[in-house]
């Protein structure tokens, strides 16, 4: 991934356009303000667009969170629609495959590229209805709002262990972390606040067909707070290096098929030899205050 810049930007954040409450200006002066590069508002069936320009504001990627509620309003089945043209109307069917292919079928249409969004909010699908999803190019690993049951229950997967179960069952898809922000006034841990969960996306230019296109293709890393200065990948080793914090160890676990440890490496800089039989590769940066970065998949074989 070199040769490239980083560009940092949140795809997942509401506002007064549905059940944020902050207006969109406000919303986008703050990610401008705290260093983000482009912006998503992905109001819940609503292709939010900005009244006026936000002086020197991020890139603004139009977006939705395409939002449906089957079996009697039980089971919410939300995506977001990163770079669609127009509005997505949410089909709402009798199955839950069903409905999340149908959705990301019309984002696709719509121009854009879907996200399965929080798999674990009211217990709503899990990665057997994921590894039966065509067409999707994302799903989070980490969504910041404090409801989402991220770490899983006895019996449930965590987001990310069912993220490996996707990837095991060969489906290719990558991983984000978001904020899913909707309250931007009033900051504590039962609140859904900004600035709790990002991506980085390596690219050529800051346009929306490239940082669009550079997620679609798994060029870039989630994080909730680790930041990494240099990732290179290619067919033979992954090379990453972390930016120092006086007061934090880091680990890195390179993990593969069914989330299998590869490798565990301590300190700032982190290695994996491919040797072409693990199926897939990914590494987890974890500090030991508790904040995490996640790279994406190589796949091998």
């Amino acid at each position: 991934m070199s040769g490239k810049r980083w560009f940092k930007g949140n795809i997942h954040t509401h506002t007064t356009e549905s059940d944020g409450d902050a207006d969109p200006d406000f919303v986008t002066r703050w990610y401008r303000d705290h260093g983000y590069d482009f912006l998503v508002l992905s109001d819940h069936n609503h292709r939010t667009i900005l009244e006026h320009e936000v002086e020197d504001g991020p890139l603004m990627i139009p977006g939705e969170e395409v939002s449906s509620r089957i079996f009697n309003g039980t089971v919410p089945l939300h995506l977001n629609a990163i770079g669609i043209r127009h509005v997505v109307e949410p089909t709402n069917l009798d199955h839950i495959v069903a409905t999340l292919q149908a959705n990301v079928n019309a984002i696709i249409n719509a121009g854009g590229i879907a996200q399965l969004n929080h798999p674990n909010y009211e217990w709503a699908f899990n990665h057997e209805h994921i590894s039966q999803v065509e067409g999707a190019s994302l799903m989070e690993i980490h969504n910041a709002h404090p409801a989402m049951n991220g770490y899983g229950a006895p019996g449930k997967p965590s987001v990310e262990e069912m993220w490996d179960l996707v990837l095991s069952a060969g489906r290719v898809i990558f991983g984000t972390a978001t904020d899913d922000s909707h309250n931007y006034h009033d900051y504590t841990p039962d609140a859904s606040n900004p600035g709790r969960g990002w991506v980085v996306v390596n690219a050529p230019e800051l346009t929306t067909d490239v940082i669009v296109d550079g997620l679609a293709n798994g060029n870039f890393y989630s994080s909730n707070g680790v930041n990494l200065t240099n990732l290179s990948i290619d067919e033979h080793t992954i090379d990453l290096e972390i930016e120092p914090n006086r007061s934090m160890i880091f680990v890195t676990t390179f993990s593969g098929q069914n989330g299998e440890v590869l490798s565990e490496i301590e300190g700032l800089c982190a290695n994996y030899e491919i040797s072409g039989d693990e199926g897939y590769i990914r590494a987890t940066v974890r500090s030991s205050g508790g904040t995490r970065a996640w790279t994406q998949p190589v796949f091998t074989g």
